[in-house]
Formats: C-alpha cells, structure tokens, sequence
C-alpha cells in the first residue's frame, strides 16, 4: 500500500506517515516542511494556501493501491469575524476545503485503479456545530464534509468504488491545541473548556488516533463516509 498525506511536519500527519512507515508502506508527504528521514519516504515541497501551486504539483502516483490522506488544516485567526481585519477567510478554506479538493481530483484521475483508492479528509466535529470565533475553520470543514460525500456519490454513479471517509478525530494534544489554550476569554468564549480539556488529561494522542484511522482504512468498506473516532468501535 502506498500513502500521500498532506502536513507532514507534526501531529496526526507525521504520526500517520511514521506508523505506515514502520510497517512498511511506502510514503510520499506533501507540505511545506518535513524532518522525516526514511528509505520509503519522500516529499514534495508545496504551500497548500496557494491553489496555484497545488494544481501544479508534480507529484510521481506509485502503482498498485493508492490511499491520499489530506491531513493539513488551520484553524485560522481566533477572533469574531467582524473583529478581524480583514477576516482570515481565504487561507483557511484555501488549506482545509481548496487543496483538498485539488489533490483528491490530481491523484483520483492518475491512478489506475479507481476501485483501490482510498480518501480520507481530516475533518472535525466544528463542521456539524458552529463555534463562535471559529467562523472560518467550522464552514471549511462542513464544506469538506460536503465535498467527500458527492465525490464519493459522483463515482458510484460511474461504477467506481473508492472508499472516501470524513474523520472527525475528536481533540488531539497538538500545537493547534495550545494555539486554542493560549487565546484570551474575550476573543474565545470556550477557551476555558480547552484548557479543561488538557488539565484533565482527556485529550487524544497524534499516535493514538493514527492508530484508530488505520483500523479504519483496513476494515471493509460499508460504504459510511462519516466518523467521528471518539465513538468508533474497535
């Protein structure tokens, strides 16, 4: 089996590439950066803010198996919309909803096999539920929600059939997280329930949900396009 994953440097992204890797897979990550240093990994530098270098990538599909795990996202300026200035809008849907969307349609249409692809967009519980001065990152992830779903619909109807999930990876212990933590009660008005979160020890590990997301690439395909990790069986 061979992955292309997006964000790469930290986080669910180098988790996910580091457990394929031990076992393995081979691994092409695609971002800005990356410190991964293994015989079956290679990268390709690419800023997924800007549209136009991700419908330019040039990037090598293996044969066989392909699975794309669009993993990279931001959360965005912290902020009531109307407080920012301008609101940052176009950064965050270009990275969670735009490039995903771009890679899904390069890749999908350069492997041979449509029936062994697998795609799994990191998306979150914000897309089901708006949050207050998270405007931007709740309407790209419901939007990626959406755009997973009709992909996988529009290849059913032309007698393909890719696994596509939206995961939902419940709150991981990254950098993202602290970002959270650090904001002030007048910009966040549930800052108090991150912090909450951490000092009662209830956040996921990177490791533990790339664990849980690789149970969920080898099961067999039900056709479900949504989880949510927190309340999948094992």
């Amino acid at each position: 089996m061979n992955y292309i994953i997006t964000g790469v440097s930290r986080g669910i992204g180098k988790a996910l590439a580091e457990e394929f890797l031990s076992s393995g897979s081979g691994v092409i990550g695609i971002g800005r950066k990356h410190d991964i240093d293994h015989p079956n990994f290679s990268f390709v530098q690419c800023d997924l803010s800007v549209p136009s270098e991700v419908e330019c990538l040039k990037i090598s599909i293996p044969k066989g198996a392909v699975t794309l795990i669009n993993n990279a996202g931001v959360l965005g300026a912290i902020k009531r919309l109307t407080e920012q200035a301008p609101p940052d809008v176009e950064r965050v849907l270009n990275i969670n909803t735009v490039a995903p969307v771009l890679l899904t349609n390069l890749i999908y249409n350069s492997v041979s096999d449509k029936n062994s692809f697998c795609l799994i967009n990191i998306s979150s519980g914000a897309a089901n539920r708006a949050i207050p001065s998270w405007a931007s990152y709740c309407a790209s992830k419901a939007a990626l929600n959406m755009f997973s779903e009709a992909f996988y619909l529009e290849e059913k109807e032309k007698g393909f059939s890719p696994k596509v999930y939206a995961v939902a990876p419940g709150v991981v212990d990254t950098e993202m997280q602290q970002e959270i933590r650090n904001t002030s009660d007048a910009d966040f008005s549930s800052a108090h329930k991150f912090v909450d979160l951490k000092r009662n020890n209830e956040l996921f590990t990177s490791h533990s949900v790339a664990k849980k997301l690789i149970q969920l690439i080898n099961r067999p395909y039900d056709g479900e396009v949504f989880y949510d990790l927190r309340i999948m069986n094992p």
